[in-house]
This record gives C-alpha cells, sequence and structure tokens, in this order.
C-alpha cells in the first residue's frame, strides 16, 4: 500500500481485516443472501472492469444493496474488494465499528473533509474499486433519481491528478420493492462513462448521462425480477 493511502487510512482509522473481511463474505454471500433470496441475478458483468481504477455508481433501493454489489463486483468476481463510502450515521454504533473493519469510510455530504476526499483519490490511484451512491440516500419509491454533486466532483478530481476514472452505472431491483424472505433480487452494470472536463457545463452533462445509465441499468434489473418500470 503506498505511504500516503496507508496514512489516510490510519488517520481515518479505516483498513481491511482480512479476518473480519472473509467472516463477512461467507456469512453474506454463502448464508445470507442465499437463505433470503429466492432468485439472484447478476447482468451486465460485461461492464465491470477487472482492472485499473473504478468507480461503481449504485442506484440505492434497499439496505441488501451494500451485500448484493460485493456478491456481484467483489473479491470473488473482480479480485479486489469493494471500497464504500458511506454516510457519517452510517458508521456509528455496533455497525460502523464492523464496517470500519471492511474497509468503508464515512464522508460529510455537506463538508466533505480534505483527508477523506484524498483517501478516496488514492485509493482510485491504487487501481481499487470504490462504491459511492451518488443518491446520497435510499430511495424506495419510483422518485426521479436525483444525484448529490460528490461522485462527478471526485472524478474530475481524480481526472485533474492524471487518473482516468471510468463510472460503472449500477442498477439493483427487488421484488416485491421491500424485499422479504424468497423474493426475488438482480444488479446490473451498465456501459462505463467517463467525466471529459472541469466546470458546471461539464457536471451537468456527465451527472445527466449517469442519470441515464442508472435509469437504463435500473429498468434491466427490474425487468428481470417481474417488476419493470412503467415508464422512465
Amino acid at each position: 500500500m503506498p505511504s500516503s493511502l496507508a496514512t489516510r487510512a490510519t488517520a481515518l482509522q479505516t483498513g481491511i481485516q482480512p479476518f473480519w473481511a472473509a467472516l463477512a463474505m461467507v456469512a453474506t454471500q454463502d448464508l445470507a443472501l442465499p437463505g433470503y433470496f429466492r432468485k439472484r441475478l447478476v447482468l451486465g458483468g460485461e461492464h465491470l472492469p477487472m482492472k485499473g481504477p473504478v468507480l461503481l455508481a449504485p442506484t440505492h433501493r434497499a439496505r441488501w444493496d451494500a451485500l448484493m454489489l460485493p456478491m456481484a463486483a467483489g473479491r470473488r468476481i473482480s479480485g479486489r474488494d469493494c471500497r464504500f463510502m458511506v454516510t457519517r450515521t452510517e458508521m456509528t454504533g455496533l455497525q460502523g465499528w464492523f464496517l470500519h473493519r471492511l474497509g468503508c469510510f464515512a464522508v460529510d455530504q455537506d463538508k466533505p473533509s480534505l483527508t477523506t476526499l484524498r483517501f478516496a483519490l488514492d485509493l482510485l490511484a491504487s487501481d481499487q474499486q470504490l462504491v459511492v451512491f451518488p443518491e446520497g440516500r435510499i430511495n424506495r419509491d419510483d422518485d426521479s433519481i436525483v444525484l448529490e454533486p460528490g461522485l462527478a466532483r471526485l472524478a474530475q478530481m481524480a481526472l485533474r491528478q492524471g487518473v482516468q476514472v471510468p463510472v460503472v452505472p449500477v442498477g439493483l431491483a427487488y421484488n416485491p420493492a421491500r424485499p422479504g424472505p424468497r423474493s426475488r433480487a438482480a444488479i446490473c452494470f451498465g456501459p462505463a462513462l467517463h467525466v471529459a472536463g472541469r466546470g458546471r457545463d461539464h457536471t451537468d452533462h456527465f451527472n445527466q448521462r449517469l442519470v441515464e445509465g442508472m435509469q437504463a441499468a435500473e429498468q434491466a434489473a427490474r425487468r428481470a425480477v417481474g417488476r419493470p418500470m412503467e415508464c422512465l
């Protein structure tokens, strides 16, 4: 691990601990997901980069999303872990203690710290896989996708440092919408996008393309579980 990445990981008290990571993988991918869901589908796997930096930009429909993503893109598939950037409230209590040991790290959505941003950039510069939920919250309804500005800015900051990061839109779907035991789940990866430059116009154009990519991926996932959207 590069010294700057290790230093910031220490400052943020985050780092993947092999014992807990292995235990979590078995507990979630071999026990929890197969035991809870009758069907788990992965679509568009050819769009997932297997090397180099990558930003995964998933829709956020249920807490199960955080388990579905490592199942479809984590160590068993890509040979690397999903590093989650999550909200500060998710990193509290026992849950926060566990997430820290899986390499997750918190960001203040209103005022992200320089240490957090630099850590995220170091992860990307080290060819790691970073997950950012661009909606910033769980959206359980069929409301329009509204993005927070952070993901586009992060990709632009990486580009300024000479790191071209593919941003992969990801759609997740469940049937029923609030999944219960023996329900169906699907995750779909869409074609990667790239930021083209800085400035408001570039950011707005990129975010529009990202919304369209996330909607298309989610529609494919919803069709797969038998709950297609009525309109996009």
